[in-house]
């Protein structure tokens, strides 16, 4: 079984969206400048299709000119990823966006979303991120933020110098780890987890630093990691959960009509970031295996990886680490709390016990 049927359910019951036909008015009033960061590097097609469209051009035509978002990707101001709550909570920026994991050393209950092996497909990956919004905002809000809208990437997969056909394969090998649970993962597998940022991947195969590195299939589509890299291993180990924070002492301040019309296009957002995901998967394997008929999204790779697809033994192998390593490891980097969290929350929806 491959990330591609996996992931076939999923553009069969992603959520339908299309533009709303009229522009939706606010009352006259103060005009509202938003500042928000929100994407790893500005090439990934949630900041091109999803987010420039909706929040840089379409929020002033439908705000009647009263909002507009000064809208920027981490690179061009300097962001690291696992900075975005703190920039949020000093009010540096309005609205940040951030994958739940790599922003979860503030909040450890954020890893718990998007935990490796958890979601085998994108549609359970959205039952947990609802579910899980709720609580999570409850430790957020203590920090002076929360959590409006959550989006995806897509499937993410393993970007590798070398062969690798299975699981097995891991061991020995150097490969990045964006997040603690995925170390512990990987440490399963016998491999050595290397912490690198997203910006820092790049050289890091090129050099040889690493031998792998997980990210969306289009994501490392877009930015060429099949430059420097030669097999592409679509086991879905996760999907990049990620949130939009929003500073609150700044969202309580806003005009109630205002707040109403951001909250209601986050949503919109929102919806489209998961659809995106759902069809960026498959398009993402296209793209890098070299397939033209079926890269629309992503960019087309000069140089063609060679695809490896999971067998049966190797996402029971997953199921089976998530179980006995990366749950109980996450819950002692958490708390208990966390581990009540889980049972309560999200075990109903996956059909995983911690440790049993």
């Amino acid at each position: 079984m491959s990330a591609r049927a996996i992931v076939a359910g999923a553009l069969a019951l992603a959520w339908a969206w299309a533009w709303p036909a009229a522009a939706q008015e606010l009352p006259p009033g103060p005009r509202v400048t938003v500042t928000a960061v929100t994407q790893l590097t500005p090439t990934l097609p949630q900041y091109t299709r999803v987010e420039i469209p909706i929040l840089r051009e379409a929020v002033p035509r439908r705000s009647g000119g009263r909002v507009e978002f000064n809208l920027a990707s981490h690179p061009e101001k300097n962001v690291n990823a696992a900075e975005v709550i703190r920039l949020v909570r000093s009010g540096q920026v309005d609205i940040g966006g951030a994958p739940l994991t790599t922003a979860s050393g503030d909040v450890p209950l954020l890893d718990g979303f998007d935990l490796p092996g958890l979601n085998p497909t994108i549609e359970q990956a959205r039952k947990v991120a609802d579910a899980l919004v709720p609580v999570a905002n409850q430790q957020l809000e203590r920090l002076g933020v929360k959590i409006i809208a959550t989006f995806t990437y897509p499937a993410q997969v393993f970007y590798c110098r070398r062969p690798v056909a299975s699981t097995a394969d891991f061991k020995g090998l150097r490969i990045r780890s964006p997040g603690p649970s995925i170390g512990d993962f990987l440490t399963a597998y016998g491999a050595q987890a290397v912490s690198l940022t997203f910006g820092e991947v790049y050289t890091a195969l090129e050099r040889g630093t690493v031998d792998c590195a997980p990210t969306g299939t289009t994501t490392g589509s877009t930015a060429k990691w099949w430059e420097v890299s030669s097999h592409l291993y679509t086991l879905p180990i996760a999907w990049g959960t990620s949130g939009y924070f929003v500073n609150l002492a700044w969202w309580n301040k806003l005009d109630p009509a205002v707040r109403a019309f951001i909250e209601k296009t986050m949503v919109e957002v929102q919806e489209a970031q998961w659809k995106l995901g759902a069809e960026a998967t498959l398009d993402g394997i296209a793209c890098n295996v070299g397939d033209a008929a079926g890269c629309r999204i992503g960019t087309l790779a000069t140089r063609k990886m060679t695809e490896a697809k999971p067998s049966d033994a190797d996402l029971a192998g997953v199921r089976r680490v998530l179980r006995e390593s990366v749950l109980p490891n996450w819950v002692k980097r958490c708390g208990a709390q966390c581990g009540e969290i889980y049972e309560k929350t999200v075990a109903p929806i996956t059909g995983v016990r911690i440790g049993g």
